[in-house]
């Protein structure tokens, strides 16, 4: 199966650009309200994901709480703790499954490292369920949850 029937493309998803301002940042993580937002340069690649924890450990380690200065901190100085890996849009099913266990959304780039999208954790499950009950209706497949298995 192609991941793109799973792509929620760039044009859709909240993200922002490393030389966004921590104050830029928090008021759209704020506004969408979302705890984990990709990061992308002004080229269109994605260069990470910036979380509500990032920001908050940031602000609290080097900037003493003083969010006056946020408006003059780029978010790419922001050290962040976790790195959502990106899959390239020609990834398996298989592969795509296993990143999205450890991460919310899954960054997915083309050839050229260009962010074009996200796909989410839900979005992920919602397809092995239904697969599953798929799989459950079919009499040839035994009744078993273990038996259950993702064919390309």
């Amino acid at each position: 199966m192609n991941i793109m029937f799973f792509l929620t493309p760039k044009s859709e998803v909240v993200y922002l650009y490393e030389d966004y301002s921590l104050r830029q940042a928090l008021e759209k993580m704020e506004h969408y309200r979302f705890g984990a937002v990709p990061v992308l340069n002004r080229k269109g690649n994605y260069v990470g994901t910036l979380s509500e924890g990032d920001l908050l450990w940031n602000i609290k380690d080097k900037y003493g709480m003083d969010l006056h200065k946020a408006e003059e901190i780029p978010i790419s100085s922001i050290e962040r703790r976790w790195h959502n890996e990106p899959v390239n849009v020609g990834c398996d099913i298989e592969d795509l499954i296993l990143t999205s266990m450890n991460q919310n959304f899954v960054p997915v780039i083309d050839d050229k490292k260009i962010f074009i999208g996200i796909i989410t954790r839900k979005d992920i499950i919602q397809y092995c369920y239904n697969r599953y009950k798929e799989a459950e209706k079919s009499p040839e497949v035994p009744q078993n949850p273990g038996a259950f298995a993702i064919h390309r």
